[in-house]
């Protein structure tokens, strides 16, 4: 879908911080919703879609399990 979205998991990153998952967040629904910025009358729908799928993105990458590693293994430990 979008090429430039990078993985985010384990082995093709070390640590994952939380900026890069908002980073993602923000690309993927900048491409979904065809907006690089929205309109002001579409802001406010706009940033909690990225919140939304920021935190799904922390949630799966806390839950996946890499083979020979350990749950959310790539997640810098932030406590986010």
């Amino acid at each position: 879908m979008c090429r430039s979205i990078k993985t985010l998991r384990e082995p093709y990153v070390p640590e994952v911080t939380p900026a890069d998952i908002d980073a993602a967040a923000l690309q993927y629904v900048r491409k979904i919703s065809g907006f690089r910025a929205p309109a002001a009358h579409n802001a406010a729908a706009f940033d909690a879609a990225v919140a939304a799928v920021a935190a799904a993105t922390a949630t799966l990458l806390d839950q996946l399990v890499v083979r020979g590693g350990q749950p959310g293994g790539g997640r810098a430990a932030t406590g986010a």
